[in-house]
Formats: C-alpha cells, structure tokens, sequence
C-alpha cells in the first residue's frame, strides 16, 4: 500500500488546487523581491535627503538584508516545528507593518532599525513559500513549478523599478517607494490565511486525521481516482522544550547531522550566486550614476536588468525537468558571474553596458529558480524549511555586509573590474563542489533523494 505523501505526489497538476497555491506562495516572494530591489534605488536617495557617506549609504541595504538573516533562521525553524501554515501568514504581516513605519521614518537612524525588523519578517518567506509550494506540487511537475515559482522575482524587482522610476521625477520621495508597497501586501495577507497546512508535514507529525483530510480534499478536487494509503507512524516522536534561538540552533545541528556534504553544497552555492546577483541589484543605480547617468536613466536600466530576468526564469522552466538541476546550475551561474567582468571592462560604453546588464540578468534568473529549486529538494520534509532557510540566512548575512564592504573597499580600493572576477571564482568553486558533493534530484520523490535516513531528532515536537 501506498504512502499519503506518495499519492500527494503523483496527484495530476491543476490549477485550481496546486495551482493555487503557487500563486499565493509566488506572490509572497514576489513581494520579497520587491523590498531587497527597492534598496538599490532608495540608497541614492537616502544618502541625498540625509548627507550619508558610501559607507552609510551601503547600511541601507545592509541592515535590510542582515533582518532577512535572522528572519530565515527563526521562520524556517518555527515552519519545520510548529507548521507551515502559521509562518506562512505571520511572516508577511511583519514586513508590511514594519515597511508602513519605515515610509514614515524621521531619521536615517530609525529607518535603519525599521528596515531590519522589517527583513524579519520578509527573510521568512523564501524557506517557507519553497517548502508548502515543494509539499504539494507534483513529484512529475515539481522542478518547473519550483523553477517558476522564482518568475515571481523578476517581476517583482521590475515592479520595483518602474515605481522608482515613475515616482522620482513625480514625488522626488522615497517614502511613496516604500508605501506603494505595502497595501497588496496586507491584502496577500489576508488571502494566505485560507490556505491548508502541508499534508506532508501533517503527515511527518503524526497528525493523521488532519493529513488525510487535506489529502482526499486534494484527490477529490484534481479528479484522481481514491485509492487506500497509510500514513506511516512518525519515528521517534518525543516531547522536548527548546524554543526560540535554542530551537533554532538545535535544528541547525540536524540539518548539518542529516548530510554535511549536502549542507555544504547547499551553503556554498546560496552564498556565491547570491554575493553576486545583491552586489549588482544593490548597487548598479549608484555605479551608472557614477558613470554620469541621471536617477531615471540609472533606474530605467537597472530595471532593464531586472525585467530581462524573466526569460531568464521562463529558461530555467524549460531546462530544469530536461538536463536536470545539476547542468543548469553549473552552466548559468559561472556565465552570470563572467557577464558582470565584461560588464565592468565595457562601462566606458553605456550600450555595450546595458546589454552586458540584460546578459547578467538573464543567465542570473535562469541560475537562481534552480538553485532554490534544488535546495529544497535535497532535504526531507522534517528539515526541508530550516534547511533552506539556514542556506538562505547564511546567504542573506555575507551579502547583508556585501553592500558596506563593496561601497567602502572593494570598489573604491580594488576597481570594478577585480571585484567582480574575485566574485566569479568563487561562483566557479562552489559549482565545482556541487558537482562532486551532492546528488541530481530530477525526477525523484521527495524523502528518498539524498540517500540517508533523518535523525530521530527530527521528530521531536517543540511544546
């Protein structure tokens, strides 16, 4: 007899069920794309209204993209413990609430901390979006739907960037930038209460009767024929205290426990692709104003940048259920990283600069879907959030420092040009790791991937 999750798995796509929740997840990483773009384009415009330094100027992003950090760790652990439902709604009311108060910010001081508090709630979206949208999509389908789930970046990045360019020459306000934001995130919110718990994290924590509901809803509503399944008995259920950072280091451990060379992979190429792509998306507004662009030709191609991304997105769909994950990351990301060494060796020609932009977009979406992708398969449902979400907040805190460090010492000290290819060895590394450290996904159910069995620990519920 077949598993719950087995037969979750095989359920024929529809939209009106799996579907739905794409969009729903999709739309809360959009809004996450939204935020992290709209740096770049506030950091000019704050350094202008409060006279700050290259190296205040990069605290902007920073402090956002630190509370991302912390938010991945405290929401994944609290997705794979206590549900995905609940941080999938809390989350987004977080960064609402926080970027309404940072819109109305009366120093640069309190915009900073509000900016962090706001990336709290924010840095939660990605591990648990990539988590429920992974535990009910089909294993057949599963790859292009985690891949497409990123197309909702590069629209939200180029929503970003029309708003910006739009609402400069009009407002000349940031505020209005951060405001724009925020009411259809608040309706988001509002939607996201509707939607079911995971089946399969039901299932994991020994909440049958819950798990079975949800699953013969979803075989009633995509017109599978019912079949009889167990739900296998949770292994090693055990009651146990931690909460809080203890909880959030305790999963940690077994995500490191579960596989290192996985987790290593993971890490590795969380860290590299995504020093790349915040480095640019923080500061190419600031680099072309540098080479004597206005705002709105500076924001205008940045968005260009951003908009190209979505071929690149509708690439990666294509090609991740056909070569499998492994080719396309290891071929995307080394060109994303070279892209931006032309880039930097062609600035003196503003077109030559700007298709050298759209290459760097492109190859960077096309990288990026996959990654997030294959990361969230490489874990079992008990680890499958903190996993992504310790990969995703250890990404988040090196390049939540890239924006200061490259504003106050590589660019100034080392040029453009050195900076970027330093940046592209280290994307080399990392796919060279991957391609010997961690297994293909394509194809495989979720649980029997990696080829080891989870920790007891895994089980344990938090009280």
């Amino acid at each position: 007899m077949r598993t719950g999750d087995q037969v979750v798995q095989d359920l024929p796509w529809k939209w009106g069920v799996q579907g739905r929740i794409f969009v729903i997840g999709g739309l809360g990483y959009m809004f996450d794309a939204w935020d992290v773009s709209l740096n770049g384009f506030l950091t000019p415009l704050l350094g202008t209204e409060f006279g700050l330094s290259t190296g205040q100027r990069g605290l902007v992003a920073t402090a956002n993209l630190i509370g991302m950090a912390v938010g991945a760790i405290a929401w994944g652990t609290i997705a794979d413990r206590m549900g995905r439902k609940k941080a999938f709604s809390i989350t987004l009311m977080i960064f609402a609430l926080f970027s309404v108060l940072g819109a109305l910010s009366p120093s640069w001081e309190v915009f900073l901390v509000l900016r962090f508090l706001a990336g709290v709630g924010l840095g939660g979206c990605i591990p648990v979006d990539y988590a429920i949208v992974s535990e009910f999509s089909p294993r057949k389908q599963r790859g292009r739907v985690l891949a497409a789930m990123d197309g909702w970046w590069p629209i939200g990045t180029t929503l970003a960037g029309v708003s910006a360019t739009f609402l400069v020459p009009v407002t000349g306000n940031w505020r209005w930038m951060l405001a724009l934001m925020v009411l259809p995130a608040i309706l988001l919110f509002w939607i996201r209460r509707g939607v079911p718990e995971s089946p399969l994290y039901l299932a994991r924590t020994g909440r049958e009767a819950e798990a079975r509901a949800v699953i013969d809803d979803m075989v009633m509503r995509t017109g599978a024929t019912p079949e009889p399944y167990e739900i296998p008995a949770p292994v090693a259920v055990e009651k146990q205290r931690s909460r809080g950072i203890a909880a959030a280091f305790e999963q940690l451990k077994l995500v490191w426990a579960f596989n290192p060379r996985i987790t290593g992979v993971a890490w590795a190429l969380f860290v590299s692709v995504m020093v790349v792509y915040y480095a640019a998306l923080s500061w190419m507004p600031s680099i072309l104003r540098a080479q004597g662009m206005g705002d709105v030709a500076a924001f205008g191609s940045t968005t260009v940048m951003n908009a190209v991304g979505i071929l690149g997105v509708l690439t990666s769909v294509l090609l991740v259920e056909v070569v499998g994950r492994k080719w396309v990351i290891g071929v995307a990301a080394p060109l994303a990283a070279v892209s931006l060494v032309v880039f930097s060796l062609v600035l003196g020609s503003s077109t030559a600069a700007i298709v050298m932009i759209a290459v760097f977009g492109f190859f960077a979406l096309v990288v990026i879907p996959v990654m997030y992708a294959y990361v969230s398969e490489l874990y079992p449902t008990e680890l499958r959030a903190s996993g992504f979400g310790w990969a995703s907040s250890m990404s988040r805190a090196v390049t939540g420092f890239v924006p200061l460090v490259f504003g106050t010492l590589l660019w100034p000290v080392l040029g453009l040009p050195l900076t970027f290819a330093l940046m592209a060895v280290v994307v080399f590394a990392a796919v060279a790791y991957m391609a010997f450290g961690a297994p293909e996904t394509k194809g495989r159910e979720l649980d029997r991937i990696a080829g080891a069995e989870v920790p007891a620990a895994a089980d344990k519920q938090v009280v």
